[in-house]
């Protein structure tokens, strides 16, 4: 049975929906929903009998599905703020809510969806982004009953998605637009410290090989040291801590910040992205591709020309980078819509409406 069955039959045995709380704007109440994906194959060959998915949902199912992808360690919620769905999904504004069936998958790994702190701990199986494609996948066209797609949108680990999914179903789609991300390896300062934050959970002795009954400690100090390296901005960082004082406030501020990871989860969060490297299959896309990066992005730098070199590959696809101020916020930039859902939309009007394949 598909979403809009649902829609019109009621609630369906394997589709939960409820009030999903956090409201941030002027848009319509988003909905929780869970589906299990039966006997799901990893890439390692391994098959989990029941693997459930958790998403989220904004507008009626009538309306144009749109796909929404988050970052790591985020989830569909991590989306539905004022900077990011406060922009975009309420009246007028680019994904109107009242035209658009927006949809936001939990990766595997996060939010509702099965994840190593379910139980299986560091037996979990090795995801990689690959799997989570597939999940997503299966979520919209088994789980929800869709067979096109006008939009994939991702941030981060959800824009290195977003080229996977242009990749992947090259056919589903009217359009792409990755944001946050490179369609290269992974590799350089981008691996290298997602290693060490990595590293800092396996070697810390209270890790235990993943049978620790208290969180080992190392990985909270990893968090924040890997984001401020890694996000932020450095015009931002300037402006926000000009002091050796300012800058231990705020580095104490985050140290005591709220933090309630579950360490396995974040360190399979973290290392899925290992074999992440859609260049070879880039040639394959074919829906017309916006992608979106910020010029102070520390983990996707636009000096290296990688950007430019790999888009020269696709029939229909355009760059939007978005200049370096203080205001921006280096790789957290694209997760403020307004610094670009003007330009996104109106660029998405421009798309053509294609068949399924």
């Amino acid at each position: 049975m598909s979403i809009r069955d649902w829609a019109r039959r009621g609630t369906a045995a394997t589709i939960l929906f409820i009030a999903f709380t956090a409201t941030a704007a002027e848009y319509p109440a988003p909905k929780r929903g869970t589906w299990v994906a039966k006997d799901f194959r990893f890439h390692t060959g391994e098959v989990m009998p029941e693997l459930k998915l958790g998403y989220a949902t904004v507008g009626d199912p009538s309306g144009e599905p749109v796909v929404i992808l988050h970052g790591t360690a985020g989830s569909a919620a991590s989306m539905l703020n004022p900077a990011f769905a406060g922009e975009l999904f309420g009246a007028g504004q680019p994904l109107d809510a009242a035209k658009y069936f927006i949809i936001l998958p939990d990766a595997i790994g996060t939010g509702q969806s099965t994840k190593p702190s379910d139980g299986l701990k560091a037996k979990f199986p090795k995801y990689n982004y690959d799997d989570m494609v597939d999940a997503q996948y299966r979520l919209i066209s088994e789980g929800l009953g869709l067979k096109h797609l006008r939009l994939v949108l991702g941030n981060s680990m959800g824009g290195m998605q977003t080229w996977m999914w242009g990749v992947k179903h090259p056919g589903f789609m009217d359009a792409l637009v990755p944001m946050a991300s490179q369609p290269t390896e992974m590799s350089s300062r981008n691996w290298m410290m997602r290693r060490m934050i990595v590293d800092a959970v396996r070697n810390d002795p209270d890790w235990k090989n993943g049978d620790y009954t208290t969180q080992p400690p190392a990985f909270r100090t990893a968090n924040v040291f890997f984001g401020i390296a890694t996000s932020g901005g450095t015009l931002a960082y300037q402006k926000q801590a000009p002091t050796r004082e300012a800058a231990d406030k705020l580095l104490d501020e985050r140290l005591k910040a709220p933090f309630t990871a579950d360490a396995n989860d974040f360190l399979f969060q973290w290392d899925s992205s290992r074999d992440y490297n859609p260049a070879p299959g880039l040639d394959r896309i074919k829906a017309p591709l916006l992608a979106i990066n910020a010029a102070d992005d520390e983990r996707n730098p636009p000096e290296t020309g990688i950007m430019e070199r790999e888009l020269k590959r696709l029939s229909n696809g355009k760059l939007l980078l978005i200049p370096a101020s203080e205001d921006t916020r280096g790789h957290g930039t694209t997760g403020n819509a307004r610094f670009w859902a003007k330009d996104m939309g109106a660029w998405l009007a421009n798309v053509p409406r294609r068949a399924a394949d």
